[in-house]
């Protein structure tokens, strides 16, 4: 009863002393009954599968509180999206300005090369966060010892990001391009609409810190735009678009990377194997997604409390769409805020992930976690 008590009171962080059992069996990941004691239970299926995954993204958050070095990720990553806004707005100034000489064509091989280079980018930064995490020498790697080792899988990352960036320009052209036939204004707008929300508010205050009018980012005014202003919003608007869409394919792929790191797989036997573990863990996956979803919208909808105390400390200013330049440095700080919890979030759901994975591996083998395969 004491060995159970202090187990689960170092996952708390409440004990200094770490249990030898943690050192020799994945450090970072829970062995096998001390995760089912945090999840609510060893059954498949049912409360028990919706606990495990709750208990997954508790103790991802617990890790990254405990090794902050995992934090490299959450900073390369959060880079990657800020480039890829960058780029985006860029390809925008310069589709509208070379109108005449690229077609519908060049512009989708154009989207799909950026797309390519963003997801390889994330894969790659994802893989050493995964070997970080799974280093079985002497504790949880740096996550740059990490990267380093990414280096050896070179070659199936990025076929693996050849394989999602098609994937994700697929999906995107489905929905803009589809024909008549299909049911596009009935399942894919259920699916991918609600992605667009997010974009539609990028007009409103504190994401509009200046509450510039819609049609100051119309090319087509006298005089036309600054090339800043593409950036803002058009470049952050295609990067939210693409964003969105990755996420949904990473969600619905969460084991390939760890399974080409860890297992070396192959990219047939990882989408394979990654299948398979999902259909077992779907629920833990889905409960662990709704859980994190849910913080991260919670503390997405403060924006009303920002735009209501700015209402009603300033309102003329706001009636009169001229924000002061405290209230729009106050908006710029809230949505860097904004921006790094939500990259903190993804970081604790890649680390959630592999708890699952985990679990899930040491369910389908008989045995303790110490049969798994070690990541070198």
């Amino acid at each position: 009863m004491n060995g159970t008590l202090n187990t689960v009171g170092h996952w708390l962080g409440l004990c200094r002393k770490q249990p030898a059992r943690i050192l020799q069996v994945y450090p970072g990941f829970p062995p096998e009954s001390t995760y089912e004691d945090l999840s609510g239970g060893g059954r498949s299926g049912g409360s028990g599968a919706i606990h495990r995954g709750v208990g997954a993204a508790l103790s991802g958050l617990m890790m990254l509180v405990r090794n902050r070095k995992l934090l490299g990720f959450t900073l390369l990553a959060g880079l990657v999206l800020v480039g890829s806004a960058i780029i985006q707005g860029a390809f925008s100034y310069i589709t509208w300005t070379m109108q005449p000489y690229i077609g519908e064509t060049d512009w989708v091989i154009l989207n799909f090369l950026i797309e390519f280079g963003v997801l390889f980018s994330l894969v790659f930064i994802l893989a050493g966060l995964v070997l970080s995490v799974s280093s079985t020498k002497g504790g949880p790697a740096s996550f740059f010892e990490g990267l380093c080792g990414a280096k050896k899988h070179i070659k199936a990352i990025v076929m693996w990001s050849g394989i999602l960036a098609f994937a994700g320009m697929l999906l995107f052209g489905i929905y803009f391009y589809s024909p008549g036939w299909l049911p596009q204004n009935h399942l894919l707008i259920t699916i991918l609409g609600p992605l667009y929300e997010p974009i539609n508010l990028l007009m409103e205050y504190p994401f509009n810190p200046a509450l510039t009018p819609y049609s100051f980012f119309n090319p087509s005014r006298a005089g036309g735009i600054p090339p800043i202003a593409w950036i803002y919003p058009n470049g952050i608007s295609q990067a939210l678009t693409f964003s969105g869409i990755n996420l949904l394919l990473f969600v619905l792929t969460p084991f390939v990377v760890p399974l080409i790191v860890i297992e070396k797989k192959t990219i047939r036997g990882a989408v394979t194997g990654s299948l398979a573990l999902l259909k077992n863990a779907w629920a833990e996956v889905i409960s662990c997604a709704l859980f994190l979803g849910i913080i991260v919208c919670g503390v997405f909808f403060t924006y009303l409390i920002v735009q209501a105390v700015s209402g009603m400390a300033s309102p003329v200013e706001a009636a009169a769409l001229n924000q002061g330049y405290s209230w729009i440095a106050f908006a710029l700080v809230y949505d860097c805020v904004l921006f790094c919890f939500a990259m903190v979030m993804a970081t604790v759901g890649v680390i959630a992930a592999l708890n699952i994975y985990r679990s899930t591996k040491t369910r389908q083998i008989p045995g303790s976690a110490e049969d798994l395969p070690e990541a070198r």
